[in-house]
């Protein structure tokens, strides 16, 4: 017998084989049962934080925010159930630090906003702050606005342009539903895992687990610094267009 046929009659046996597995064990040898998962309430809608989220701003104040510059109370102006980018104040950032996370925010360009590329309607979150530095998903008009691609809305700032552009037009609402997962390091400072982001703007998929390769920097190469939990930080930009509003934020801590 040669081996061509021998070879032929072995692949020929695979699927028989497999059927006898099959019929020789039980259901039950695949199911897991635990560990069960843990009961999380859903919003009313989908917009609304579920029973395990922290609710980081829901329109009445700015109780877990301080100014990123002096760690005093965050001076942006609440209205009317959203708040309002005050530029003289500069940046604020969460009170409390995280690591693993999924997160929730709205914000709108105002009607009218003017300037034009970078200048106009720009702010920024930055998903971790490391210092003065961290790692940005771009916030900035880009509706019917032109501006280098990986600096437009919904871009991880200077290293990946969103997969589309998904805004809607000035005065309507802007949402973002990005998943987080902060970067490791081993013991003596290097780079064990990059951070990875996927984020969906107004339902629309525009970051697909993104590997940064550092922080996000306006002038450079990006970096990383060894770091552990880390604040969520919203940017005044100093752009001198009307500025942008944000409301409905909520962080649910992952593993």
């Amino acid at each position: 017998m040669t081996n061509h046929l021998l070879a032929a009659l072995a692949v020929a046996a695979v699927p028989a084989l497999a059927i006898a597995q099959q019929q020789t064990v039980k259901p039950e040898a695949t199911e897991v049962w635990t560990p069960v998962p843990k009961i999380v309430t859903p919003g009313a809608t989908d917009d609304m934080p579920p029973s395990d989220a922290i609710h980081l701003f829901d329109g009445s104040n700015l109780d877990e925010w301080v100014s990123t510059a002096t760690n005093q109370p965050a001076q942006w102006t609440v209205h009317d159930g959203v708040v309002t980018v005050n530029k003289q104040a500069g940046d604020i950032e969460t009170k409390r630090h995280f690591n693993n996370y999924q997160l929730h925010l709205e914000w709108q360009v105002p009607v009218g906003i003017t300037g034009s590329g970078q200048a106009r309607g720009n702010s920024g979150v930055f998903l971790a702050t490391i210092g003065n530095d961290g790692y940005e998903l771009q916030v900035v008009d880009s509706y019917d606005n032109t501006t280098y691609v990986n600096g437009q809305a919904g871009s991880m700032y200077k290293q990946s342009p969103p997969l589309v552009n998904a805004m809607r037009k000035p005065g309507e609402w802007q949402v973002y539903d990005v998943v987080w997962t902060a970067p490791t390091f081993n013991a003596d400072g290097s780079l064990a895992t990059p951070a990875r982001v996927t984020a969906f703007q107004n339902g629309v998929l525009i970051q697909n687990n993104f590997a940064l390769k550092g922080t996000t920097q306006y002038i450079g190469a990006p970096w990383y610094k060894a770091h552990g939990r880390s604040a969520i930080r919203l940017q005044a930009h100093g752009d001198p267009s009307p500025p942008i509003s944000y409301r409905n934020i909520w962080v649910r801590e992952l593993p």
